[in-house]
């Protein structure tokens, strides 16, 4: 990937497409190129055509999608359908057309089986029923990848897919109401130390075993997997280790420094037993987490710390 070339970052205000810019300006990428949602409608084919007519990118990372936690799943099924259907079928048509070097498209784990065997492995894909609360997500996301694949086995192009696994970082969402379960657990803890109170609530029994990757490690591999990777099949990118959920919560308290005492509220739903991604392939490439989750923490509650009059939410 040549580092003058023109790179398009679709979702560079997100978690993901945020620490995507921050690497590749690391790496000596200086040509990129953003637009924010209020610049470029992601869901207007004919907008998204006119800006690849425009600027011509020659990569294009795809980190844009319409997001959320178990709630907002599961209350906006439609926006949540059609929104990331019509931005990614936008970006990866629109790549096509204009001739672009490669493109690399962002999954989510929810794509697998909700009783998937474990570890997940890349070709576990559509051996099951999803989750009921994020199906459309599920289906979006996977529709995103068969359209790389397919895009690549009928025309010829360059298009792969990486399949994170659950994320955390610099400019990750703390809203209490849609946020996954480490910043969440960290606000928590924060609040909970500031106000002085005995205890912090976690939902559920805390035995559920979670995998987790801090933000700048994926971006890594993303850049990695595009200087790389050619193949049609999508790549799982983790860490390859789990930790339970009571686990991670000692963890972000000592990392916060909270004195009290944690209840577990066993009258909330655990939620899938386990949720493991097999990396043999991605290690097999040459690629490994280098970031450990203490140290990740660490780095994400400095951030928060930085940052947390103006966080949204």
């Amino acid at each position: 990937m040549d580092s003058q070339a023109k790179v398009f970052v679709a979702g560079h205000n997100g978690l993901v497409g945020g620490a995507v810019v921050r690497a590749l300006k690391q790496q000596g990428y200086s040509n990129l190129v953003v637009r924010s949602s209020r610049e470029l409608d992601l869901r207007q084919q004919q907008a998204v055509e006119d800006f690849f007519a425009t600027e011509k990118p020659a990569y294009v990372f795809l980190a844009a999608a319409k997001v959320g936690g178990i709630q907002a799943n599961n209350v906006y099924r439609g926006e949540f359908l059609y929104d990331n259907l019509m931005i990614e079928s936008n970006i990866i048509h629109s790549a096509y057309r204009h001739q672009v070097q490669k493109l690399l498209f962002l999954g989510s784990s929810c794509i697998y089986p909700k009783l998937c065997a474990q570890p997940m492995r890349e070709d576990y894909l559509l051996t099951g029923a999803l989750e009921p609360t994020n199906e459309p997500y599920a289906i979006a996301k996977i529709a995103g990848l068969k359209l790389c694949e397919n895009y690549c086995r009928q025309y010829g192009v360059n298009f792969i897919s990486a399949m994170p696994t659950n994320l955390y970082g610099v400019n990750d969402n703390f809203d209490l109401n849609n946020s996954h379960v480490l910043p969440a657990l960290m606000r928590k803890f924060h609040e909970a130390k500031v106000n002085q109170a005995n205890t912090v609530t976690v939902w559920g029994t805390g035995e559920p075993l979670r995998e987790f990757l801090y933000v700048d490690d994926l971006a890594d591999a993303l850049i990695y997997l595009m200087k790389t990777y050619d193949d049609v099949d999508f790549v799982n990118v983790g860490t390859g280790q789990e930790i339970s959920i009571k686990e991670l919560a000692l963890t972000i308290q000592a990392v916060v420094g909270f004195e009290g005492e944690l209840v577990f509220d066993t009258s909330k739903p655990n939620g899938t037993p386990r949720k493991l991604l097999d990396v043999s392939r991605l290690n097999s490439l040459g690629w490994q987490a280098q970031t450990d989750l203490k140290t990740g923490i660490e780095k994400t509650y400095a951030w928060y710390l930085e940052n947390v009059d103006t966080l949204r939410a």
